[in-house]
C-alpha cells in the first residue's frame, strides 16, 4: 500500500478548550448517536472524538464507549471532562488510519465532519480498512460528513466570511473567527484558512482547515469497494431521506461478505 501522508490538521486542535467554545452548542446530534448506540447493544467506537462532546454523554448514558483522536490536547481535555462528569471512558490516542485496539465493536462512527480531514486514496483506504478490523460480526459503521455545497466552493478567493465566536477559555475577552477559502477542483480539498482574532488585541492566529469533498455517488462508491455495505442514508438527524437539499450525508454501513477466490 503506498505511504500514509502526515495529518495536515494538527495545529488547529492543539487546544480542546478553545474548540469546546466554539463547538459546545451542538447537540442536534447527540440523541441520534445515542439511538444508535442503544440499538447496536454492545461496544461502541468513536473516532475522531476530540473533546468527548459526544463521548462523554454516551458514556453517561451507560454505554460501554471508547474513544480515539489523535490530539493530544484534544484528549487531555476530554479526559479532565470526564473526571468532572464521573464516568468511565477509554481513550486511546491513536491516528484513525493506524490502530489496533485487540477488540471489535457492534457500532463504529465517525462524527462531525472528521472523514473531510482525510485527502487522499491511501488514507481512506487505510482508515477503512481499520474499521472493518474492529467491526463486530453484524455490527454497524456510520459515517457524518457534509452535502457538498457548490456555493461554497466557488466562493470568491479572498472574501472573507464569519464562522462564530465564543468567550476566551482563559477569560480575556471573546474570540471572533473568519475564514477564507480556495477549492482545488484536481484533489477536491477545500483549502480554509481560520483567523482567530480575540478582543484583548493579541495578535490573530491563523490555522489551516484543508477539507476533502466527498460528492454523493463518490461517497457511496467509496465505502462499497472498500468492503461496505450501505444500508440507509440520511439527509439529517432526523433520518430524513437523503436528496439533493439535504444539508448531511449520513450513511450507515455493514460490512459486506468478502469475496472468495478461486484458484485453478
Amino acid at each position: 500500500m503506498p505511504a500514509i501522508p502526515p495529518s495536515d490538521c494538527d495545529p488547529l486542535y492543539r487546544d480542546g478548550r478553545h474548540y469546546d467554545g466554539l463547538n459546545d452548542r451542538f447537540q442536534d446530534d447527540l440523541p441520534f448517536y445515542r439511538d444508535l448506540a442503544v440499538a447496536a447493544g454492545g461496544p461502541v467506537l468513536e473516532l475522531a472524538c476530540g473533546t468527548g462532546r459526544l463521548t462523554i454523554p454516551l458514556a453517561q448514558a451507560g454505554i460501554d464507549i471508547t474513544g480515539l483522536d489523535r490530539s493530544a490536547g484534544m484528549l487531555a481535555h476530554a479526559r479532565a471532562k470526564a473526571r468532572e462528569a464521573a464516568v468511565k471512558v477509554a481513550w486511546v490516542r491513536a491516528d484513525a488510519r493506524r490502530f489496533r485496539l485487540g477488540r471489535r465493536f457492534r457500532l463504529i462512527f465517525i462524527p462531525f465532519n472528521s472523514l473531510h480531514h482525510l485527502h487522499d486514496r491511501p488514507s481512506l483506504e487505510a482508515f477503512f480498512a481499520c474499521v472493518r478490523r474492529h467491526l463486530a460480526p453484524g455490527g454497524r459503521f456510520l459515517v457524518d460528513v457534509f452535502n457538498p455545497s457548490l456555493q461554497v466552493l466557488t466562493r470568491p478567493e479572498g472574501q472573507v466570511y464569519p464562522v462564530g465566536g465564543y468567550p476566551d477559555p482563559d477569560g480575556q475577552g471573546s474570540v471572533e473567527i473568519t475564514e477564507t477559502n480556495v477549492y482545488d477542483r484536481a484533489t477536491q480539498v477545500n483549502r480554509i484558512k481560520w483567523r482567530f482574532a480575540f478582543s484583548d488585541g493579541r495578535p490573530d492566529v491563523v490555522d489551516e482547515l484543508n477539507m476533502r469533498v466527498f460528492f454523493p455517488q463518490e461517497l457511496d462508491a467509496l465505502l462499497v469497494y472498500n468492503g461496505f455495505r450501505l444500508l440507509e442514508k440520511w439527509g439529517g438527524f432526523d433520518r430524513q431521506p437523503f436528496t439533493s437539499a439535504s444539508a448531511k450525508q449520513l450513511v450507515l454501513c455493514a460490512a459486506a461478505p468478502r469475496r472468495r477466490t478461486t484458484g485453478r
